[in-house]
């Protein structure tokens, strides 16, 4: 006698169990190392071990006040609010072009500004070094700005693009009707109703310019250069335990960019 076939809902209900322990699974093992380098950052000063053998801010406090590691986080700093304010001033009236305008090579336009997303980050940071070396800005500070810039563009521009599409378009219709011009309608009652998706885009671009490191070992000099790439270089040649401070600072961070992000683009 066969088995009675079980209810839709049941069987509904066991697939998504299944999918929600996968994906809850998936997060812990992207989450393992910050579980492994958070309580490392707070042991011994002088050691990198899991799990730390005894627990202080000595880490914290060579990371902030003992080291020239925070000449690099600043430079970091200053690259990401730059390179973060040229891509809001590029990508959002570029969003607001692919999103409302109608014309003959569209589809192309949007290719060729979103292909840094498409395009290996390595040919990006080689094409941007040999640019600039034709140019002589190479290792200067402009020069990594511009480089983050055209590397973050895409991802304000398809935020933006994002957000366009939760905005009326009969209010700005209502307002050319008023006799208000594209650019008093543009500035006026699209970019107002626009903010949360640019703060969140400018959010995200701050954050991959601050954690790039690619374009920044292509384009920095030796005695100057962004936090990532004194930690890759810290890597490469000599293994500090400061390392385990930084890597917790830049998890906050990321965090704190990530859920104000989120926040903003809910709203």
């Amino acid at each position: 006698m066969a088995a009675p076939e079980q209810p839709v809902g049941a069987r509904f209900a066991r697939s998504a169990m299944l999918l929600s322990a996968t994906a809850w699974f998936g997060y812990l093992f992207l989450l393992l190392p910050s579980f492994v380098v958070i309580p490392m950052s707070f042991g011994n000063a002088f050691e990198m071990v899991f799990p730390p053998r005894s627990l202080s801010t000595a880490l914290f406090h060579k990371f902030f006040f003992e080291s020239n590691w925070m000449s690099a986080t600043w430079m970091s700093f200053r690259v990401a609010v730059g390179a973060t304010a040229l891509a809001i001033v590029l990508g959002v009236p570029a969003a607001y072009s692919l999103a409302r305008g109608n014309y003959p090579g569209k589809k192309y336009v949007t290719m060729l500004l979103l292909s840094p997303i498409l395009v290996p980050i390595i040919v990006i940071a080689l094409g941007l070094y040999f640019h600039f070396a034709s140019l002589g800005i190479t290792g200067s500070e402009l020069a990594l700005i511009f480089g983050h810039a055209v590397y973050t563009t895409p991802f304000v521009i398809v935020t933006s693009m994002a957000g366009l599409r939760h905005v009326d378009q009969n209010l700005e219709t209502a307002a050319t009707i008023m006799g208000a011009g594209p650019l008093y309608t543009f500035f006026r009652v699209t970019l107002p109703l626009l903010k949360p998706a640019i703060f969140a885009g400018g959010l995200f671009a701050f954050l991959m310019s601050f954690d790039e490191v690619v374009i920044a070992y292509f384009i920095s000099k030796a005695g100057s250069t962004t936090l990532p790439v004194k930690m890759f270089s810290s890597i490469q040649w000599e293994i500090s335990p400061v390392l385990a401070a930084v890597s917790t600072f830049l998890t906050v961070i990321s965090l704190i960019v990530c859920l104000i992000g989120a926040f903003m683009q809910k709203k």
